[in-house]
């Protein structure tokens, strides 16, 4: 499972000219899943995205979670965070899981996300998304598991 978090001001997808999803202060997280993955790498990523602390405090320090500022989520799959470019020109997203397994996977993470007590959107899996992210400081985490 990879993800890459992005700390952002305001962020939105849209699918086919429609806002799907539209978050203010909070999270975007672009969500890779790999053939190793399940649900006990869902369960522990989402335990880690909900605790992470890379809002500021007082003194200016990341010091609090998504939890702490009381942000939202938004996520995102992202299956292109797989590709190897080890070779050639064009990237190679064989170590990328199937839409078959990766769907269930981002929805159960998503879920669990929320059920930390993160309000949690998503994209449209498999859709041509536009997503809009005003990244905030800016903040840009890899996570990999």
């Amino acid at each position: 499972m990879r993800i890459l978090i992005q700390r952002v001001s305001q962020a939105s997808v849209t699918v086919d000219g429609q806002v799907i999803s539209k978050i203010g202060k909070g999270l975007l997280i672009l969500l890779g899943i790999g053939h190793q993955d399940g649900e006990a790498e869902a369960i522990s990523m989402s335990e880690k995205v909900a605790h992470l602390r890379v809002f500021e405090d007082a003194e200016g320090k990341t010091n609090l979670s998504i939890l702490d500022v009381k942000g939202e989520a938004i996520v995102v799959s992202q299956f292109t965070l797989y590709a190897n470019t080890s070779k050639g020109r064009r990237p190679s997203f064989i170590e990328a899981a199937l839409p078959e397994v990766a769907e269930p996977l981002v929805k159960k993470f998503a879920e669990l996300l929320q059920n930390h007590g993160v309000p949690t959107q998503t994209g449209k899996f498999g859709a041509d998304m536009l997503v809009e992210i005003h990244n905030d400081g800016p903040v840009t985490i890899w996570l990999e598991k």
